[in-house]
């Protein structure tokens, strides 16, 4: 390999090459910088708010504030449903991270069923991470302290205050007030994005009709946070408002009497204020202790009430009825009056048993022929005879057209979802159920409250009203008043104006008249409740059957199983020359009207004229009832209820609590005509 050449060096091209070299590289410099300086320009200068608006929400935290739902009182300023402080346990699952990583620790210092676990990986399931899911309601005072000293350990899981809905008088306005339950996925359809922060919504009665009203608005407080996640101080707010409150026209002790007038009785009861249409008192038994849903009713507590042969969870006023029997006697005499067909003193003589020319079977009274019979009488000793002559005499085309008139076969409008109409016997109501003609013994059925029928205890109530206060059919109504906010005056609600059932005043008496001479006269049929009473009343019993007669043999209610016994009915209203109450009763296997439902009416009458609250009834073997689950509300919950006065407490404050009271209920049925007195 010879000897390596020497190359030499241009120096001149070296420094040329180096400076081009340095001239690219400068110009990259410059580049760069000026593209940094344009980005720095744009973040600071052109898209300054729109990042600035990011920091300040990485920075501050939305916290929706639930505002307290609104109180239900009585018409005396008694509080029905009310709000106490409890805590619940939230989780955002995004902040959380996986189950398995906290939730075993987590039930070590708050106790959680499976049912709580199962209720929260659902709705994980169903909604977006960053929300925050309620994992368990109700935590007590003791797990709160012991989740606050390790609350560091559990990311994403918060300790949240807020008011608890309570019912201090438990099972004795369930079909009334109604209850609040926890929200589930289609009431967070209904509700909107808005709805996301509640936790309860009313479910049933009038915490459902008037939930919006209820609920409020709800408010957000502006939290600033640490790089950690945690609330450092509230920098902004917007209040929420809080729901309206409703005062009732119901009467806390009236709605108690009613009560223990039935005793262990199934049933339905109102009372209504002829004037006005407002609901006195309402019960439908047996009743069932609304503190059990708010939180999440148990398994086996659902099942006991779903099994309970007398039905509690059933409201029987507004999805209940069943034939009206006598009690309906007094309209239909006064459609046979208004119609022309009939006159006050026009008589007819009961035999015993109504045939319809050409027919041989006869439709018999239940205790035989009642001799010359005029409007009062038959409406006093309820004699059948004169209403199936009548009923046939009018057709059932008018016949429906009157009993319409009065409300039947519709809604009565009350502040309560879900109401039936009920059913006024028609040849057009029995084409649209099967395709058999309509026969005239249907109507001879119908004009005593049997066959097709059916009435509710509210419709029954509305047309005796009708008939206390000289012809109007008011609309009932069970909330008299709301106010929006504690120091805003109380603004009753608009009802709708009445609608006359009569123009002529003496056949309303004439009726009056007769309705009197059922409990004050020598033969009515309600005699027996007049006994010492020092007003007068004036009313009509009712027996409805439950089952036929067969062929000329009536039944004793009484001697049949207890299953099988007629719905004992009474309608009524004192004093009978002032109305002030009406009352319509339906007693499930009840027997007679006369017998049983119209001592009930008596002691209502009683504990509202009077004052005079009747005596417990003593337990009948027939009627026992199986016994019914009642929440426990723990101490914590029970103590924090004391002692704002009732009608002085500002909505979301915690109430008194008052010893909870036993239950009642009504029913339905069946066809053809016989014992209806």
């Amino acid at each position: 390999m010879g000897p390596r050449r020497r190359v030499l060096k241009n120096a001149a091209a070296e420094a040329n090459q180096f400076r081009l070299r340095s001239a690219i590289a400068f110009t990259c410099v410059l580049l760069a910088l000026a593209g940094l300086g344009l980005w720095y320009f744009r973040l600071q200068v052109w898209q300054h708010a729109d990042y600035a608006t990011r920091s300040e929400a990485n920075r501050i935290k939305l916290r929706p504030v639930v505002p307290g739902r609104g109180l239900i009182l009585d018409r005396k300023g008694r509080v029905l449903a009310d709000n106490v402080p409890a805590y619940r346990i939230e989780v955002t699952p995004f902040e959380a991270g996986k189950t398995e990583t906290w939730l075993p620790e987590l039930a070590k210092v708050i106790a959680l069923t499976p049912e709580d676990i199962a209720r929260f990986e659902d709705e994980r399931r169903a909604t977006r991470g960053f929300k925050p899911i309620t994992l368990k309601l109700r935590v007590s005072e003791e797990e709160a302290a012991h989740f606050a000293v390790d609350r560091w350990r559990y990311p994403g899981v918060d300790l949240v205050s807020y008011l608890n809905r309570r019912y201090p008088y438990g099972d004795l306005f369930s079909h009334v007030i109604g209850y609040v339950a926890r929200i589930d996925a289609d009431d967070l359809k209904s509700l909107g994005e808005g709805g996301a922060a509640l936790t309860h919504i009313g479910k049933t009665g009038l915490e459902r009709y008037y939930e919006e009203a209820l609920r409020g608005k709800v408010g957000y407080e502006q939290i600033e946070t640490n790089v950690d996640g945690r609330p450092m101080r509230q920098v902004g707010h917007v209040p929420a408002t809080p729901g309206a409150d409703l005062r009732l026209s119901i009467d806390m002790d009236l709605q108690q009497a009613m009560v223990t007038a039935f005793g262990d009785m199934d049933g339905s009861a109102v009372a209504l204020d002829p004037r006005t249409g407002e609901v006195l008192g309402m019960v439908s038994l047996p009743g069932y202790d609304p503190n059990l849903f708010v939180n999440g009713i148990s398994n086996v507590d659902y099942r006991t009430l779903m099994d309970n042969p007398s039905r509690p969870m059933f409201n029987r006023n507004v999805l209940g009825g069943g034939p009206p029997g006598s009690t309906v006697k007094p309209l239909i005499g006064l459609a046979g009056l208004d119609s022309g067909l009939r006159r006050p003193e026009d008589k007819f003589f009961s035999t015993g048993t109504f045939y319809i020319p050409g027919q041989r079977r006869g439709w018999r009274d239940a205790h035989g022929g009642a001799g010359w019979t005029d409007l009062r009488k038959s409406i006093s000793a309820s004699v059948n005879f004169y209403y199936y002559k009548l009923a046939y005499d009018m057709g059932i085309e008018r016949f429906d057209q009157y009993m319409r008139k009065y409300g039947f076969g519709e809604p009565t409008g009350i502040d309560l979802l879900g109401e039936k109409p009920g059913v006024v016997p028609s040849p057009e109501w029995k084409r649209k159920r099967s395709k058999e003609p309509w026969y005239a013994g249907e109507t001879v059925n119908a004009g005593i409250g049997q066959g097709y029928w059916v009435a509710t205890v509210l419709q029954l109530a509305r047309g005796t009203a009708a008939i206390a206060n000289g012809g109007n059919l008011v609309r009932p109504h069970i909330v008299a008043d709301r106010r929006d906010g504690y120091l805003a005056p109380w603004t009753p609600l608009q009802q709708p104006a009445p609608t006359r059932i009569t123009d002529n005043p003496d056949n309303l008496r004439a009726v009056q008249e007769g309705m009197i001479g059922t409990i004050h006269g020598p033969g009515g049929t309600g005699r027996a409740m007049a006994i010492g009473a020092p007003y007068m009343m004036a009313g009509k019993t009712g027996t409805a059957q439950k089952i036929s007669r067969k062929g000329n043999i009536s039944f004793d209610p009484h001697s049949l199983p207890y299953n099988l016994r007629h719905q004992a009915l009474f309608v009524g209203y004192a004093p009978a020359d002032n109305p002030t109450i009406v009352v319509a009763i339906s007693v499930e296997h009840g027997g007679f009207g006369g017998s049983t439902a119209a001592p009930i009416a008596r002691k209502i009458f009683d504990a509202w004229l009077l004052g005079k609250m009747p005596e417990p009834v003593p337990s009948d073997p027939k009627y026992v009832r199986p016994p019914l689950p009642v929440a426990v509300l723990p101490p914590d919950v029970v103590g924090a209820a004391a002692a704002t006065p009732a009608a002085t407490a500002p909505a979301g404050a915690a109430q008194a609590p008052v010893p909870p009271t036993s239950p009642p209920a009504s029913a339905r049925n069946n066809q053809d005509a016989g014992q209806t007195r």
